[in-house]
């Protein structure tokens, strides 16, 4: 089952719904904490929103479960925290939440993660998306744009 992860932050319009055309990706999971963000202005919530459906008739869903808490994330990101305590923490935290049985595989086929980190090693897309496909036994296939 595809599921893709894609960030906005360091890119274009054109280049980021390029990528998610040329995917296939029918709907965007924004997995972010804050989905109003001013890194770029085509990733606000309701833009968004209308550009994906505009573009491509992708849908959009915001699923802040899937995003670290307030706290962790300012540790991380403001406080420039370690990579290795934030994973732990954010593992522990969907856990937690047992996000795994509060979604279903299907509904990530062909779909995106989407955060704002340019490239996915130290972002919480991928954490979503191992996390999930360790709980669900490797059906998604996950592929970063």
């Amino acid at each position: 089952m595809p599921l893709s992860t894609i960030g906005f932050t360091k890119t274009t319009a054109e280049n980021f719904f390029g990528r998610l055309q040329s995917a296939g990706v029918k709907k965007v999971i924004d997995v972010r904490l804050n989905n109003t963000s001013q890194l770029a202005g085509f990733a606000k919530s309701n833009d968004l929103a209308f550009f994906l459906e505009a573009i491509g008739g992708m849908g959009y869903v915001h699923q802040p479960l899937l995003a670290p808490d307030p706290d962790m994330f300012k540790a991380f990101k403001k406080e420039k925290g370690d990579w290795t305590i934030f994973k732990d923490q954010f593992m522990g935290l969907m856990s937690e939440r047992k996000i795994e049985s509060k979604f279903n595989a299907d509904m990530f086929e062909e779909a995106c993660l989407l955060c704002s980190e340019n490239l996915p090693h130290e972002c919480h897309r991928s954490l979503v998306a191992d996390y999930l496909n360790s709980r669900w036994g490797g059906v998604l296939k996950v592929k970063h744009l």
